[in-house]
């Protein structure tokens, strides 16, 4: 079950952000759902048709996703940031930032700065919080000789000057981040969708082979009936 801290209460926030990845998951069930009954019914009905057409239709999503990069950015920008505000809301959640900022060795959407978003990092006068003006401890660069996490790393941070941050946080926000890693395994990437797209025309054309069969067969029974 979720954890839940109670030492300020703004469950709107907790609630879009639920939903929000509720609906995402939804979003992603039901397209799988629906694919699969194409599939399913392209297999009996018109296979290579619709293998086809899904080619087609995930080429052109990933053009799509190239002329609409900049959009797709600032979605992927306002999403981390919706998440940030829901940080503590649910332990889940907070699992998942820590382990995005760890691993692209980033800090917010854009920058530590992106964490006044939440309210237990904001750096306003009237945040009691233990946690003002810090940072997740998933933004601290890591000492290799620490045997033990330390938690609270990322306390005062924001306190400092953006060099003097430089040597116990990351400083660069994990959209850019996430856009270098994908540039640095542009190769393993564009293979991955390569061998799918190869893979997929291979069954269309086994798909093809395989109606010009049946219909050989269907031929050649008519042609015994009568």
């Amino acid at each position: 079950m979720p954890g839940k801290h109670q030492h300020f209460q703004e469950p709107e926030v907790g609630c879009c952000g639920k939903y929000f990845l509720f609906g995402f998951n939804i979003v992603f069930w039901v397209l799988g759902a629906l694919f699969l009954a194409i599939g399913l019914w392209a297999w009996g009905e018109k296979f290579s048709v619709f293998l086809g057409l899904i080619f087609f239709l995930e080429l052109a999503t990933g053009i799509l996703v190239f002329v609409f990069k900049d959009w797709i950015r600032d979605q992927l920008n306002l999403f981390i940031n919706n998440n940030v505000k829901a940080y503590r809301d649910d332990i889940d959640l907070q699992n998942l930032i820590d382990f995005a900022q760890e691993y692209w060795s980033c800090c917010g959407a854009r920058g530590p700065n992106d964490w006044n978003l939440n309210i237990y990092f904001n750096c306003t006068d009237l945040n009691p919080s233990r946690e003002r003006c810090g940072v997740p401890f998933s933004c601290c660069v890591r000492d290799p000789a620490e045997d033990v996490l330390n938690t609270q790393c990322g306390y005062d941070v924001r306190l400092k000057l953006e060099l003097e941050q430089q040597g116990s946080i990351h400083t660069k926000g994990c959209v850019g981040q996430f856009e270098k890693w994908l540039q640095d395994n542009l190769i393993v990437v564009a293979g991955v969708f390569v061998g799918i797209a190869l893979l997929q025309i291979f069954g269309i054309c086994l798909a093809q082979n395989l109606v010009s069969d049946i219909r050989a067969v269907k031929a050649n029974c008519f042609r015994a009936l009568y």
